[in-house]
C-alpha cells in the first residue's frame, strides 16, 4: 500500500494537514536540541521529511552530525533518497521490530506518524530502547483524537468521510486514505501508548497535544533522567 501512494505520499500530507505536518515535523526536531554532534535513527521515515528537519538546520550546530532512516517500503526509501541528495543521511530498508542497528549506537530517535502502522509497536518500542543510547530522546509524533467533544465530532466526520475521497481522488489507490482514520482510530490513546513505552525501558515519558489533540508528541528519555520539553 505504501508502495502504491509514494508518489503523492508528500502532497497528500501537506493538504490534508492544510501544511501543519511541516511545523509538528519542526517541533519535535526543536524538542531534540541537537547540538551538530548527535547521530539520529528516524525510524518509519517513508520520505524521509523528518530526516531532512534533523538536517536542515540555518545553523550545523542545531543540526543532526548523521540521521539514519529506516522504512520498510521500498518505493518510500527510492523518493527519500532522491530528496536527500547529498545530506548526511543513510537510509536503509528494514523492519522496525528488528532495527538492523547495534545496541546504544544513537543518541536519538525520531518517528513520524509511522508507529501505529507497525504490526507490534510494543515490540519496537523496545527495539528502540535496545539501540538507543543511555538518556536519549525518543520523540514520536502520532496522529490521535481530540478531547473536546465538539472538537472530536467535527474531526471525526472529517477523518471519515472528507479526507478519504481526497486521499482517494489524488492517491488514486482505493483503500489507503480509509486506512488512516481506521488506524488512528485503533491506536492506543496516549495514556496507554505513554505506558506501553514506560514499559518498553523508557523512563520519563511526557505526551505534548498539538494543534487542539489532532497530533500527539511523545517524548520520551531513556532511563531515569527527566526530559526537557520544548
Amino acid at each position: 500500500m505504501f508502495d502504491a501512494i509514494a508518489a503523492r505520499y508528500d502532497l497528500l500530507n501537506h493538504l490534508l494537514s492544510a501544511g501543519l505536518d511541516r511545523q509538528w515535523r519542526r517541533r519535535a526536531i526543536a524538542t531534540l536540541r541537537l547540538s551538530g554532534r548527535e547521530t539520529v535513527l528516524d525510524l518509519c521515515t517513508g520520505t524521509g521529511d523528518l530526516a531532512l528537519a534533523a538536517t536542515d538546520g540555518v545553523e550545523a550546530a542545531r543540526r543532526a552530525r548523521r540521521v539514519i532512516g529506516i522504512d520498510f517500503s521500498g518505493e518510500m526509501l527510492r523518493i527519500a533518497r532522491r530528496k536527500a541528495g547529498a545530506r548526511p543521511i543513510d537510509l536503509l530498508r528494514g523492519d522496525a521490530t528488528r532495527i538492523p542497528l547495534v545496541g546504544d549506537s544513537v543518541d536519538a530517535v525520531t518517528i513520524g506518524f509511522g508507529i501505529r502502522n507497525v504490526e507490534r509497536p510494543l515490540e519496537a518500542c523496545r527495539e528502540i530502547a535496545r539501540v538507543l543510547r543511555s538518556n536519549g530522546t525518543l520523540v514520536i509524533l502520532e496522529f490521535s483524537l481530540p478531547r473536546s467533544p465538539v472538537l472530536r465530532s467535527f474531526y471525526l466526520s472529517y477523518f471519515r468521510r472528507v479526507l478519504p475521497l481526497i486521499g482517494r481522488a489524488i492517491s488514486r489507490h482505493k483503500t489507503a486514505y480509509s486506512y488512516l482514520p481506521e488506524s488512528v482510530e485503533a491506536f492506543p490513546s496516549p495514556e496507554e501508548f505513554s505506558q506501553q513505552l514506560r514499559e518498553s525501558g523508557f523512563g520519563t515519558v511526557n505526551a505534548v497535544p498539538l494543534t487542539f489533540g489532532v497530533v500527539y508528541m511523545f517524548v520520551a528519555v531513556k532511563g531515569e533522567r527527566p526530559s526537557r520539553v520544548v
